[in-house]
């Protein structure tokens, strides 16, 4: 593991809760069945590209979220049409199509999506960036193909914690991606993703951190009963407002999810975490696994 890679304290055995309201194993099979049609129908439907409406895009991807079991509840107003960079906190897979429902945009991610079931070709066919976070020599590409994206008016998604948290804390946005919205000259439209049971906790169930799997993510997400997505889209920031890339991701950055649970505590509370207190990778460590979307930390 690099130490430049951004990388997240959270651990499955440390950040989940065990799944209190548990879905019997047939309606759990049912729900994962209904995802994988789903998916198989989206890459079916790719080749026609711009001639699907992005209102059909938005209510494909909302059922997909509701099809695993998670209620979705969007709020704020709809983002603007053109270049645009979407950028948002990093908690799950789940975030990829919830974003997706918000507005249709290439998703900036990780090469390691490439090889997953199903999800890894409906991202390739639906035009992802894909970042090699092993190279550091190729951020100055990758953001100017960001940039050039944006440029000829498509919207890019991204991740810029460059890692999952668990929700109940939250790593810093990373610079790099903004630099290209302000290369090319375009808005910034934050969203604010969270998890919660219906009860009002944490629904930390939706989590993909550290060495959890794609696989058990998805098992233990069709298993618990009650979780419901909230996106917030928050305001947009017009180009030209903020002076260089550490002021934009600054200005970006969502507050804390739940003020009770900070980075320090969760680090107190997860002896296992790979990286210290400043942030820093422990060696032997392994970096997780989880975020469908990584961006280096430069």
């Amino acid at each position: 593991m690099n130490a430049w890679l951004p990388t997240a304290p959270c651990t499955p055995r440390a950040c989940l809760e065990p799944v209190r309201a548990a879905a019997a194993v047939p309606r759990a099979v049912l729900r994962l069945t209904a995802v994988a049609v789903l998916l198989l129908a989206g890459i079916a439907l790719t080749p026609l590209g711009g001639r699907i409406p992005a209102e059909w895009v938005g209510r494909w991807c909302r059922t997909i979220v509701r099809a695993i079991g998670v209620r979705v509840r969007i709020t704020g107003a709809a983002p603007r049409a053109g270049g645009l960079l979407l950028v948002a906190n990093h908690v799950s897979w789940l975030d990829v199509p919830l974003l997706t429902a918000v507005r249709p945009a290439r998703m900036l991610a990780k090469s390691e999506v490439r090889g997953w079931p199903l999800a890894g070709a409906l991202a390739a066919r639906g035009g992802a960036l894909f970042i090699e976070r092993d190279r550091l020599r190729a951020l100055p590409g990758t953001v100017a193909e960001i940039a050039g994206a944006l440029r000829a008016g498509a919207a890019v998604a991204a991740f810029p914690e460059g890692s999952t948290w668990c929700g109940r804390a939250h790593g810093r946005f990373r610079r790099a991606v903004f630099q290209a919205a302000l290369d090319a000259g375009v808005s910034v439209q934050p969203v604010g993703l969270r998890y919660r049971r219906q009860d009002g906790g944490p629904g930390t169930a939706a989590a993909f951190v550290g060495e959890d799997t794609l696989l058990a993510s998805l098992w233990r997400v069709a298993r618990t009963r009650g979780l419901v997505a909230e996106v917030e889209v928050r305001p947009v920031i017009p180009p030209g407002t903020h002076p260089d890339r550490r002021a934009l991701a600054l200005a970006a950055q969502p507050a804390a999810p739940e003020p009770a649970w900070t980075h320090t505590a969760l680090v107190a509370s997860a002896p296992e975490a790979p990286c210290d207190r400043f942030g820093r990778p422990r060696t032997g460590t392994q970096d997780g696994r989880a975020g469908a979307s990584r961006l280096p930390a430069r």
